[in-house]
């Protein structure tokens, strides 16, 4: 007998697959379970311990829909979990384990719909995107994306699978990463004025951050399918000085942009930089060496999916006349859309709200209804699927 969903998430949740740590005894995992049948895998990979998989089944030089998750998890370190959160645990209509909704559940799900794939005659493909270090940025499927690239048939449809509760969603915001290192001049604490405290530049730079958010939250064109309906800017790290008794010459502090798709993020940007320049522009009168230099860190685009053919196709398997959502966290979508053309739609088990905490779960009842959708999928796979729009 092939295995179960649950089964299988049970091994999945055993690999502590955290970010920025190798993947490759759950990637080996999947290819114990799909090779044997025929499956066909590629890998595609920028670290040395860490792969992305690529997985088809059914015909090839047909344009396929892809089942899209990533295989990292965010870690568990400072959180009180009641069990332990490597051992998937079942109690009262629950299955808990760290990843069990972000998104090993559906990962799960996915593997055992492509097990039954390989013994059906499938018209239209069956793909697999199984992805490393995506909670960290997205970082880890830009060569997979590279990869699908060079492909001379690309897809029809990318389905992520991150937690929805299985209600289909059509969009999220972008997010982009940066560090800025505000520069001063170091003096004794006694004799202050002399020096330029970088904490100073820094809460200055802060100040003209939350300024720009104010401004953001007040633009005409928000979008009421998000909880906050607008562009947000956002400081999550700071760290200067080394002794009190020190005027610190740098400070280093993290923030973050998350931009509506009304917004332009360069234009956001080069508004933040403009903003620096004035602060720095300032003090330079005193102290020349002043400055505030931001560095890129990391970004992935929004989604904001408008292909009629894939809302028409996704509500067709859903069954629900419920409206298409949008959802406040990120997801790989938004490079395959971006950079391959793909449609992309996010539906998945569970629910966001139970993700990166202590005791994560996602439901039983959540499983098996996602089971039943891949299983309607197949259907329409062995049927052929060509999406108008």
């Amino acid at each position: 007998m092939p295995p179960t969903s649950r089964q299988i998430l049970r091994d999945l949740i055993a690999f502590p697959t955290l970010s920025r740590t190798s993947n490759m005894a759950l990637v080996e995992y999947v290819r114990s379970l799909l090779e044997p049948l025929g499956a066909r895998i590629t890998t595609a990979t920028s670290e040395h311990d860490r792969q992305n998989l690529w997985i088809t089944i059914g015909p090839q030089g047909v344009p396929g829909v892809v089942l899209s998750g990533h295989s990292d998890v965010v870690p568990v370190a400072g959180q009180a979990w009641s069990r332990d959160p490597f051992t998937l645990h079942e109690a009262e209509g629950r299955l808990y384990g760290r990843g069990t909704a972000d998104m090993k559940g559906f990962l799960a799900c996915a593997l055992r719909c492509a097990i039954a794939a390989t013994a059906r005659p499938l018209v239209t493909p069956l793909h697999l995107a199984i992805s490393y270090d995506e909670e960290i940025g997205c970082v880890g499927v830009r060569s997979m994306i590279d990869l699908l690239q060079g492909l001379p048939v690309r897809p029809l449809l990318c389905w992520i699978g991150e937690p929805t509760a299985l209600r289909l969603a059509l969009g999220h915001k972008g997010k982009a990463a940066y560090r800025a290192t505000c520069i001063g001049r170091e003096a004794h604490s006694a004799l202050a004025p002399t020096g330029l405290s970088a904490i100073h530049i820094a809460a200055d730079f802060i100040h003209a951050l939350r300024n720009l958010q104010t401004e953001l939250s007040e633009r005409p064109h928000l979008d009421r399918d998000y909880d906050v309906p607008y562009s947000t800017v956002h400081v999550g790290t700071i760290q200067g000085g080394t002794s009190l008794n020190i005027v610190p010459k740098t400070c280093v502090l993290d923030f973050e942009i998350r931009n509506i798709a009304q917004d332009d993020l360069g234009e956001i940007e080069a508004d933040i930089r403009d903003r620096a320049a004035a602060i720095t522009t300032r003090l330079r009168t005193w102290f020349p060496e002043a400055d505030i230099v931001i560095e890129a860190v990391n970004a992935y685009p929004g989604l904001n999916t408008r292909h009629a053919g894939a809302l028409d196709f996704m509500q067709g398997l859903t069954g629900s006349n419920q409206s298409a959502i949008k959802v406040a966290f990120g997801t790989e979508g938004g490079l395959f859309t971006q950079k391959l053309g793909v449609p992309a739609v996010i539906c998945g088990p569970g629910s966001m709200d139970q993700g990166h905490k202590p005791d994560e779960f996602v439901t039983v009842e959540q499983i098996d209804r996602c089971d039943r959708l891949l299983n309607r999928l197949l259907d329409r796979l062995e049927r052929g699927v060509t999406l108008n729009g």
